[in-house]
């Protein structure tokens, strides 16, 4: 199926063996990593005025991460040189030809080091969540937001009345729960399928930056989220693992307040923005950016049902969607200005499997 018609570069911008602009790379990724340094030094200015040192719990959040993301590359590199050799009428034996050219050691350090910037911003996100949680929350402002804009109702009792309250819950959740396995999916295909990693850098550093912008709308409005703010909404909700997570959470939020000092004191809890709609739209809006016409018009509806599942789920108020939606789209843009200034640069889509011709 052809699916997307990549635009021809300028002269001089074709990308060379491996799909690597050969003009000066410093220009575009050194201002990339000028950010996640300034991010990692606000995180540690942050940790010594709150006395509590950086944590990876049982490595969850950087060690283990980072060794999926490895497992994903390694996985999505070698489905689109097979796919590529295919295409070409290559033999068996011509495919690790095909590796070796597309995968220089310039691509490979370029995909590697947005992995990495990456998950160096995420795990200090992850951080700077854990200590938002020492700042009063705001959830009743956020409550009363709502319902001035529902007049008066809660949204989530409207979803209630409106889908029910059995198999629309277990729809949503499983939407719900499918967000961290397209994210890290996503984020490693960005700097595989694309014929250059700088293109894939679009989304890369939009996702940098939905992290970042994430974490100040969370300092901004320290909250909890509706499950916690107004619990008697969510009652005749079935008893999932939506609930347990809750759970989890609050037990989490409660040790860290109880003993911050803990090595294993860690915290996971915030409402405004919510971040899976911030991220989705991510996706959504890089998918367009890239133009995947089939990509974009699943991740719309993705981005729709994960809306009214964070309401109908009590995760997030619906003011948190709206911030989510505004930070998205403005990390976008931040990715695209970052990565491809002005009217000269290359506008080569990404010729991602199943979707290039």
């Amino acid at each position: 199926m052809t699916e997307v018609c990549p635009r021809q570069a300028p002269v001089g911008a074709q990308p060379g063996a491996g799909g690597v602009d050969r003009g000066p790379v410093w220009r575009w990724l050194l201002p990339v990593w000028g950010v996640v340094a300034a991010f990692v030094a606000v995180t540690l200015v942050r940790s010594h005025q709150v006395g509590i040192p950086l944590r990876d719990p049982h490595g969850a959040i950087l060690r283990s991460r980072v060794a999926l993301s490895l497992g994903i590359f390694l996985v999505l590199v070698l489905l689109d040189v097979a796919v590529r050799a295919h295409r070409r009428g290559r033999r068996p034996w011509q495919v690790r030809d095909l590796l070796r050219h597309r995968w220089t050691s310039r691509r490979l350090l370029l995909a590697l080091s947005g992995l990495l910037a990456y998950h160096l911003v995420y795990f200090c996100y992850h951080n700077l969540k854990s200590w938002d949680v020492l700042n009063r929350p705001r959830d009743q402002l956020l409550l009363d937001w709502d319902r001035w804009l529902f007049l008066g109702h809660s949204p989530a009792v409207l979803l209630h009345e409106l889908l029910g309250t059995h198999l629309a819950a277990y729809v949503l959740m499983v939407v719900y729960e499918s967000f961290s396995t397209l994210v890290s999916v996503a984020v490693v295909a960005a700097v595989v399928f694309p014929e250059r990693v700088r293109d894939g850098y679009v989304l890369i550093v939009a996702g940098i930056w939905i992290w970042i912008l994430g974490t100040l709308s969370y300092y901004a409005i320290p909250s909890l989220g509706p499950f916690h703010g107004a619990p008697g909404e969510f009652t005749d909700l079935p008893h999932t693992m939506i609930q347990d997570t809750q759970s989890r959470y609050m037990a989490q939020r409660a040790h860290f307040l109880a003993n911050p000092q803990a090595p294993d004191a860690f915290a996971q809890v915030s409402a405004f923005a919510s971040l899976h709609v911030g991220v989705l739209t991510v996706l959504w809006l890089s998918a367009r950016h890239y133009r995947l016409r089939w990509t974009f018009r699943v991740l719309t509806l993705d981005v729709v049902v994960t809306c009214v599942a964070t309401v109908y789920l009590g995760w997030h108020f619906f003011v948190d969607d709206l911030a989510g939606l505004f930070i998205g789209a403005l990390a976008v843009l931040l990715g695209i200005r970052m990565i491809r200034p002005g009217r000269a640069r290359a506008q080569a889509a990404p010729a991602l499997v199943g979707e290039a011709s």
